[in-house]
C-alpha cells in the first residue's frame, strides 16, 4: 500500500503550490492550489481537478520510491533535514 505521492505542480507553464484543503473525499485528503484554489484529488492517474480553473486537468504522478533517512544520505550526503 502506498502512503505517500509524488505529484508534478507543473501546469499549463505555471508552477502550483499544492496544500491541504481541510477536506476529504472517499477518505482521501483533497489538496488545493494556492494560484488559482483548484481542489485536487488523487486517483490513479494522478492528481484531477474537480473544482475551479483547472476543473477535469491532471497533475500526472511521478515515480518515487520510499526509503529511510540513513539511505538517503548515504546517496546525496549533501543533503539537509529541515527543522
Amino acid at each position: 500500500m502506498d502512503l505517500a505521492a509524488v505529484y508534478s505542480r507543473e501546469i499549463d507553464g505555471q508552477t502550483l503550490t499544492l496544500v491541504p484543503s481541510g477536506w476529504t473525499y472517499k477518505r482521501t485528503f483533497v489538496l488545493y492550489d494556492k494560484e488559482t484554489e483548484t481542489l485536487w484529488y488523487p486517483d490513479k492517474k494522478g492528481l484531477m481537478g474537480i473544482q475551479g480553473v483547472y476543473f477535469q486537468r491532471r497533475l500526472p504522478e511521478i515515480k518515487s520510491k520510499d526509503t529511510s533517512w540513513s539511505r538517503w544520505k548515504k546517496v546525496h550526503p549533501m543533503s539537509r533535514l529541515m527543522k
